[in-house]
């Protein structure tokens, strides 16, 4: 679909991987691809997921964007926080297969999915934000409070805790993490019984449960920004 995005449909799945050949880094251009794929999806499928390379999920945002010229910054972190509204909200079933490393922005991507699917390994998963001298905008806060464990979540936000898969799993950025050799089984059957929910119940379901807290980052996503 684009240099940073490959995009497949295949009985009623559609796939997004993440390859931008680098880190899988947030910029505009990989979060641009992303939300014209689930646009896709929402078109073309019944189910998504989205995936990274072998070894590497997302890396987060760029940091040479983030410690550079401030429009840039504005222009990347809205495009990101757009982005993660839109999986967080997105229709149809949504599916994170964690292939590696997540950290930063790429963790938050995967609390917006209704089901996440990760690699074990020697890999690292968490919010590392406060360990290089950054704070979490509101839309970061919120989607670490609504997945994570509440008794975590102070380690894992103001305490930049990076975890394990396995870790990662019982804190709440994963569902479950599995050996690489039954990672891709394991995308298949929880899609394929997503399939069989029905599309409507599922989508008003998801909506009324996760309204509120859309509105509430919504709110201050700009105020934030207009801040920097």
């Amino acid at each position: 679909m684009s240099e940073y995005v490959d995009y497949q449909v295949a009985d009623g799945i559609a796939t997004l991987t993440m390859d931008d050949g680098k880190a899988n880094a947030f910029g505009v251009g990989m979060t641009s691809a992303l939300s014209e794929g689930l646009d896709r999806a929402a078109d073309e499928a019944d189910v998504a997921v989205i995936m990274g390379k072998p070894g590497l999920f997302c890396a987060g945002f760029d940091l040479k964007v983030i410690n550079g010229p401030k429009d840039g910054v504005r222009a990347m972190v809205e495009a990101g926080g757009e982005l993660l509204m839109k999986a967080y909200m997105h229709p149809q079933p949504l599916i994170m297969g964690c292939t590696g490393h997540a950290v930063a922005a790429g963790a938050l991507l995967l609390c917006t999915a209704d089901y996440r699917i990760g690699v074990s390994g020697d890999f690292r998963i968490g919010l590392n934000e406060t360990s290089i001298g950054l704070g979490l905008p509101t839309f970061g806060i919120e989607l670490a409070r609504d997945r994570l464990d509440n008794r975590q979540l102070n380690n894992a936000t103001m305490g930049a805790q990076l975890y394990s898969p396995d870790s990662a799993a019982e804190v709440g950025y994963l569902d479950e993490a599995v050996p690489a050799e039954a990672f891709e089984a394991a995308i298949a059957a929880r899609a394929a019984y997503l399939k069989t929910l029905d599309g409507p119940a599922y989508a008003q379901v998801k909506q009324r449960l996760r309204c509120a807290r859309e509105a509430l980052i919504r709110s201050r996503l700009q105020p934030e920004l207009d801040a920097r």
